[in-house]
């Protein structure tokens, strides 16, 4: 058994508990009274082509560093990412490998204006009305996991319900799968689910396989904004950034120290295309 097939494990026997706590008539009841999305799509994509945006991340662990911080407080965390820039706020829900919880996902919206995501392990539709339910504009769907079948529903789903998701691979046949559903944000994850080896250079090998269109967006091993640069050069145009952020003393500088990093290595990119097309 594989690391991500004991993540998945613990993921199905915690949604079941909370199924058996809250219908999913109850959840629709809910999402018909929060407020509406925000526009997930537009905040990533930013001001133009010239922008790397950044999705910061509240995460108190993962399963291969364990506890990363305490984070005592995940809405002033998101206050300050805000503050620094960030595009979007991703916040862990997973609850037994990054000590997450929904309960975090509802104090940030109390307290951002800027897009959220769910950042968890979806592998059922009453987790997407779970995450609309909570406030999310973004929910992750992750090929590793799911079928094309599965891809395309819960694709289809979020959509109905106004919200955006990022369909994240991690190998080539997964980036050919996440293209073919149609999705209009791609991530690639340099972490490997199945092993929790990362490799960031892996991102540049599977970028060049996402057409033009589609906002595409690099995940995991950001170690500092040297990495963001490296990212964005070789075609990102939005960075997950998790543990780099939860474990730095001022959050708001950091984030804008990222953005600027990607910004003029995303500024040299495009000055290079453009010479050799000249």
């Amino acid at each position: 058994m594989t690391v991500l097939d004991e993540i998945i494990a613990g993921v199905r026997e915690d949604l079941e508990a909370r199924r058996a706590e809250i219908s999913l008539e109850e959840l629709a009841k809910k999402v018909a009274s929060v407020s509406p999305t925000r526009d997930a799509l537009a905040a990533l994509r930013g001001a133009g082509v010239a922008t790397v945006e950044i999705i910061a991340e509240v995460k108190r662990a993962s399963p291969s560093k364990g506890a990363l911080a305490e984070i005592p407080e995940p809405a002033r965390l998101a206050h300050e990412y805000e503050a620094g820039g960030a595009a979007a706020i991703s916040v862990l829900t997973e609850s037994r490998r990054f000590q997450g919880r929904l309960a975090d996902l509802d104090a940030v919206r109390a307290e951002v204006s800027i897009p959220l995501l769910r950042k968890d392990f979806v592998i059922d539709p009453y987790m997407i009305w779970e995450a609309r339910a909570h406030g999310a504009d973004l929910v992750l769907l992750i090929a590793a996991i799911l079928d094309d079948e599965q891809l395309r529903e819960y694709l289809e789903l979020t959509h109905r319900l106004g919200m955006n998701a990022i369909v994240e691979a991690h190998t080539e046949e997964e980036v050919d799968r996440a293209v073919a559903t149609g999705a209009k944000i791609i991530g690639i994850n340099t972490r490997n689910l199945k092993t929790l080896e990362t490799d960031p250079a892996h991102f540049a090998t599977l970028a060049d396989r996402i057409p033009e269109g589609r906002l595409i967006v690099a995940e995991s091993g950001v170690t500092g904004p040297e990495v963001v640069a490296d990212y964005a050069a070789a075609g990102a145009d939005v960075v997950l950034v998790g543990e780099a952020l939860v474990r730095t003393e001022d959050p708001r500088e950091a984030v804008s120290e990222f953005r600027n990093h990607g910004r003029r290595a995303r500024a040299a990119r495009l000055e290079s295309i453009e010479e050799e097309r000249a």
